[in-house]
């Protein structure tokens, strides 16, 4: 059973666990005093709809009075999903973190080497390998979006991005249409969980539904 306060829940990116957000969770939980849950799935064997399925049960679990949602690459589409199929949660706000929102050239150009397509998995391949037209629905709860710029990562070499990237997405793939607010950094797709102008922008995001200035 919960206790009806706050509580953020981290959703990791294809191939991780969550634990690389460690840092980043220490941080949100010193400046907003809220508890910081990380939700582990698999991403390469699970569908998106076993993994929302899987999401909803720990929200469930967690019952919390306000729930703010935080998604790493594809994490952020994991909520994005959780929240078209199950849009009754308690109040909150969300931030993606590298999220490829309209598609991913860097995961489509992967899926065309047979060894990589394999590790890729179903998630990937439900999600990530068509051009979709997602747009935010939820005007409740504000979403806001924090690319980086820092090209490190091998996807840039997949992808040959001519754009603004961090090293595994383009800016230009981050962006949401009926988002409150994007801000982008200097900083890598993993970099940006180790940053800590990154974390002051998601705590002001989920403080204030707006990113800070003072970044």
């Amino acid at each position: 059973m919960g206790d009806n306060s706050t509580h953020v829940i981290y959703v990791h990116g294809l191939w991780l666990n969550g634990t690389e957000s460690l840092v980043l969770s220490k941080r949100i939980q010193r400046e907003l005093g809220a508890q910081v849950h990380r939700f582990h799935y698999s991403s390469v064997s699970s569908t998106m709809a076993d993994i929302t399925s899987q999401l909803q049960a720990y929200v469930r679990r967690l019952a919390p009075g306000t729930l703010h949602l935080i998604g790493h690459s594809l994490g952020g589409l994991v909520i994005y999903r959780f929240l078209e199929r199950y849009p009754q949660q308690a109040p909150g706000r969300v931030v993606f973190l590298g999220t490829p929102a309209v598609t991913s050239r860097a995961a489509v150009a992967a899926a065309r080497l047979r060894w990589l397509a394999t590790l890729e998995g179903r998630c990937v391949a439900e999600e990530l390998l068509t051009e979709r037209s997602r747009q935010w629905a939820w005007a409740d709860r504000p979403l806001g979006v924090l690319a980086g710029t820092r090209r490190v990562g091998l996807g840039q070499f997949l992808a040959r991005f001519t754009e603004e990237c961090d090293g595994t997405v383009a800016v230009s793939e981050t962006r949401m249409p009926g988002a409150s607010d994007f801000v982008t950094l200097p900083v890598s797709h993993m970099g940006m969980l180790l940053s800590a102008r990154v974390a002051r922008q998601v705590c002001a995001f989920l403080r204030d539904g707006r990113f800070s200035l003072r970044a």
